[in-house]
């Protein structure tokens, strides 16, 4: 997709928001995992460029189901235009009680080839969501239309979801424990870090598994562990 290198993608694809967190934590970030948002099923990984949607609180005399009738209502107009490949980000300022969005919602953006969708309030529907290709993540279950709480106002615009703030064209990755926000400029060398990072905690991991004391071995203060690795590594072709 534009803005993501297949390779950078594919490496996204392949490592833990935990791992994400502490490379972009030696970048100096440290708010970059949304608080609240979790998957309903587990699955691969979930990687896109952010697509936003806003809430504002509703208001009785502009939020009414008449108003899903008109083409710029923004909640509908965002569905619509969210392109190939992004993922779908709602500020519901972290308020479940009325829904995001539904399963005919979610349906077609995974039909429109969206990688995902995240919401740091809930989804109605969530039995039908689950059963979906399309990753998707919230905060609980909520059935309640969302005009009985939420007013959409704006689409592709800055945001915030789960109390990070999510900028269109930043690197969503999602795990089974959650999701992390890229600042776009920083996706290759983060994905580059992150790669080489997974790598050598397998390799501390077997270790670990095998009996060995995390002294010396994470982190490699030992001067034995590098090479250990090195050899390691080699041998098993990463």
């Amino acid at each position: 997709m534009a803005g993501l290198s297949k390779q950078t993608h594919e490496k996204l694809m392949n490592v833990s928001t935990a791992t994400l967190t502490t490379v972009l934590f030696k970048h100096g970030l440290r708010n970059i995992f949304l608080q609240g948002p979790q998957r309903l099923r587990p699955g691969p990984n979930m990687v896109g460029l952010a697509y936003t949607l806003r809430y504002i609180p509703a208001r009785e005399d502009l939020d009414h189901l008449e108003t899903f009738a008109n083409r710029e209502n923004a909640q509908r107009k965002g569905v619509e235009e969210c392109p190939e490949g992004a993922v779908f980000v709602i500020d519901s300022r972290a308020d479940a009680s009325a829904a995001s969005a539904g399963c005919i919602l979610a349906t077609r953006l995974q039909s429109l080839g969206c990688s995902g969708i995240v919401t740091d309030g809930g989804f109605r529907d969530t039995p039908e969501i689950a059963q979906l290709e399309m990753p998707a993540y919230h905060t609980r279950p909520s059935a309640p239309t969302n005009l009985t709480k939420h007013h959409a106002v704006a689409i592709n615009d800055p945001i915030a979801c789960g109390g990070v703030a999510v900028f269109p064209g930043d690197i969503i990755v999602g795990d089974n424990e959650g999701v992390v926000c890229i600042p776009d400029h920083m996706a290759n060398e983060v994905a580059n870090e992150a790669a080489e990072m997974t790598v050598f905690e397998d390799f501390v991991l077997e270790r670990v598994q095998q009996g060995e004391s995390t002294f010396g071995l994470y982190p490699p203060t030992d001067a034995s562990t590098k090479e250990r690795f090195k050899s390691w590594r080699h041998e098993r072709s990463r």
